[in-house]
């Protein structure tokens, strides 16, 4: 059965009358749900830890910006906006203190609550707001009268209206304007881990790179191979977006089509299948969790290196040369490109 899909008529921003929303953090997600909350006629504070770089940004965009607790002490509406790995030190120290009876704790991705590295009292509202695109893209659309599609979830209700409270700030960030769905903190969790892992990032890079490693191997130019496995897969994916897979195929070649449906199982076969199975029991189970909070307090050693080696990689070297021919291709130092809290 299709899940329903809600859209502007469905969400009243007069949920979120009188209330003050705090942002915990400002960085990707966090800045853009600010902007498009406080241009949405919402009142919105942000808090901070003492010393981040992001408070200088946030009060130049017009915020009054508190600490962390201070922040929490004055909202009644609270989104975690700080990356996954940071949040249960944060809420302990500095959230939980000054979590109070009727106030709603909202979060922008399931992890921490699905995998309980926090734990909420159970007279608070436990919601989430997932737009379906990075904050920079949330923030571009919303000022362009678009919308990113969004996910709510509701994890706890005692106030009966963490329905309404959510999908207030949806519609508050312009995704009731694409379409909302509500789903469950499990399973919006595991389906992203999943999608990042296997299909979005760490399948689509692995591919990129394999596919261009094998030209380059076989004695073509690395900018033929740069522009053959990574340039073209942006307009191969963008038909994708716009028209879907069979949309896409009715747009290139029949020799394309052919290679596409003849050769392409071949490559991404039962073997790949097998180990994204593999990949999604490790989310089931939490192991990928437990993992990935063990190399955070590890001080994130593997997980600098392996970045590390991807920037050393030939593949980056050819595409920073190809791209500066190509001025209307956006420039980004990804040099220390975490986002900010």
């Amino acid at each position: 059965m299709p899940a329903k899909v809600y859209t502007e008529k469905d969400a009243n921003l007069n949920a979120l009358k009188g209330k003050t929303c705090a942002i915990i953090g400002f960085g990707s997600q966090g800045h853009a749900h600010a902007l498009n909350l406080k241009d949405s006629g919402v009142k919105v504070i942000v808090g901070l830890y003492k010393g981040s770089k992001s408070i200088p940004v946030a009060k130049s965009k017009g915020f009054k910006v508190y600490g962390v607790a201070e922040a929490v002490k004055l909202a009644d509406v609270i989104l975690v906006a700080v990356p996954d790995t940071k949040q249960a030190d944060m809420y302990k120290k500095e959230i939980e203190p000054n979590l109070t009876k009727g106030k709603t704790l909202a979060f922008i991705h399931g992890f921490s609550i699905h995998y309980k590295t926090i734990v909420p009292p159970k007279n608070v509202n436990v919601i989430m707001i997932a737009p379906k695109g990075p904050g920079h893209i949330v923030r571009r659309q919303f000022t362009e009268g678009k919308g990113v599609p969004a996910l709510i979830a509701i994890y706890q209700n005692p106030g009966k209206d963490a329905r309404q409270i959510a999908l207030a700030w949806a519609k508050g960030i312009g995704g009731t304007r694409g379409g909302v769905i509500e789903t469950s903190f499990k399973e919006e969790t595991e389906t992203d881990l999943f999608g990042e892992q296997t299909v979005l990032c760490g399948g689509c890079s692995a591919l990129v790179q394999a596919g261009f490693e094998t030209l380059v191997e076989a004695g073509y130019s690395p900018e033929m191979a740069y522009f053959e496995c990574l340039h073209e897969l942006k307009l191969i994916v963008d038909l994708m977006n716009e028209k879907g897979i069979s949309g896409m195929r009715f747009s290139i070649s029949e020799t394309a089509k052919w290679g596409d449906v003849h050769v392409g199982p071949k490559i991404i076969d039962a073997s790949v299948k097998k180990r994204m199975k593999a990949a999604l029991k490790d989310i089931q189970t939490g192991k990928f969790a437990k993992d990935w909070i063990k190399e955070y307090k590890g001080g994130y050693k593997k997980y600098n290196a392996l970045l590390k080696k991807g920037e050393q990689h030939q593949i980056e070297k050819t595409g920073e040369r190809l791209r500066g021919l190509m001025p209307w291709i956006g420039k980004k130092n990804i040099k220390g490109a975490q986002a900010a809290y």
